[in-house]
């Protein structure tokens, strides 16, 4: 397959425009979000979506974000929740997904065959203009191979999906760099299921108790179905092994340095995802920043982007320093979690 690729703003319409009707004839676009690009479809038409599943090589038992324009989304679920309906007024467009019942209009492929449906309103406004321009909700998870990290450039998306898309559109870098969060409103209660930039502590402020479902803290229980993207499969994952190390920062340095020491002498080159306060502490060359912990805004937005990084430098194998679980950092350490398959060593 042969794939288009324009680096674009938001105000190259045309362009935006050719890639509706990409869109609106079945075939799959890759577009930029404010969390990260994303691989999109039809969302009313399964054989688009199955697309989607083939090109990131992605299990069909793990449900897609249908992304729409506006608040009138009647047609796409049985009803809105008091609580969807707070946290759409308080955070759409933005980098939160809401799932509700969802309507018959919805491909059981989307939903992995589940009852609810996820939706976002981005805030991106070419990713806006497209659903826009295709009058049609747009079915769509990060534009990635299934379990790398996700892709916050278009040459990210490039590396992973050139031949294997119709269009490929965008150019700025994705300014939060994590997923969205996504919540599940179906009971009437709020429950986190995928923490992201907007958190716990956001939303509670709004709707009251907010509650957080065990799988973002700890891995599914065998056999059990997952209920939103990113729950069930190791997401997010370099080439090379990566273990958390999580302790206090000092130790978590000491015992970091020791391995370095340890693999040197195996032959193996360790790489270390440090952060700004101890990057200079680190033994040898092979360690790169994910930012200052004052900033954990900024340690999102890099955080993929320095996970592939270590794919270009050849390591062996990779320690992160772990983080605290509040705001943001629940989302930080979810997807380190995911990244390393739960290899965590406390010290």
């Amino acid at each position: 397959m042969e794939t288009k690729v324009y680096y674009i703003d938001e105000k190259n319409d045309e362009i935006i425009k050719e890639a509706s009707k990409v869109i609106r004839s079945g075939g799959t676009v890759v577009f930029p979000t404010e969390t990260v690009y994303g691989l999109g479809a039809n969302a009313l038409d399964y054989k688009a979506c199955l697309k989607i599943f083939k090109a990131k090589g992605r299990p069909q038992d793990n449900p897609l974000i249908v992304h729409v324009a506006d608040f009138d989304i009647s047609n796409y679920v049985k009803n809105v929740p008091e609580k969807a309906q707070i946290l759409m007024e308080n955070f759409w467009p933005g980098p939160l997904t809401i799932i509700m019942p969802k309507s018959d209009i919805i491909p059981d492929e989307v939903t992995a065959g589940l009852k609810n449906v996820a939706l976002r309103m981005p805030l991106n406004k070419i990713a806006r203009k497209l659903i826009t321009y295709s009058n049609l909700p747009i079915a769509a998870p990060s534009a990635n191979i299934s379990g790398r990290p996700s892709p916050t450039s278009i040459e990210h998306c490039i590396e992973d999906l050139n031949g294997k898309v119709d269009m490929i559109i965008g150019g700025e870098r994705c300014e939060v760099g994590l997923e969205s969060t996504v919540v599940d409103t179906s009971d009437g209660n709020v429950t986190i299921l995928r923490p992201g930039a907007v958190t716990k502590e956001m939303m509670e402020e709004v709707v009251g108790n907010v509650f957080i479902d065990s799988a973002v803290l700890d891995r599914l229980k065998e056999g059990e179905k997952p209920r939103a993207p990113g729950m069930k499969y190791r997401h997010y994952a370099p080439k090379s092994p990566l273990i958390i190390i999580q302790g206090d920062l000092k130790s978590s340095v000491s015992y970091i340095n020791e391995k370095i020491d340890e693999n040197n002498v195996k032959g193996l080159k360790t790489g270390v995802l440090a952060t700004d306060e101890t990057f200079k502490e680190y033994k040898g060359e092979l360690k790169i920043s994910v930012g200052s912990r004052k900033k954990p805004g900024i340690i999102a937005a890099n955080l993929f982007d320095c996970l592939r990084e270590f794919d270009k430098i050849d390591v062996d194998i990779i320690y992160a320093e772990g983080f605290n679980e509040d705001g943001i950092n629940l989302a930080i350490m979810n997807r380190l979690k995911k990244a390393a398959g739960y290899n965590i060593v406390k010290v």
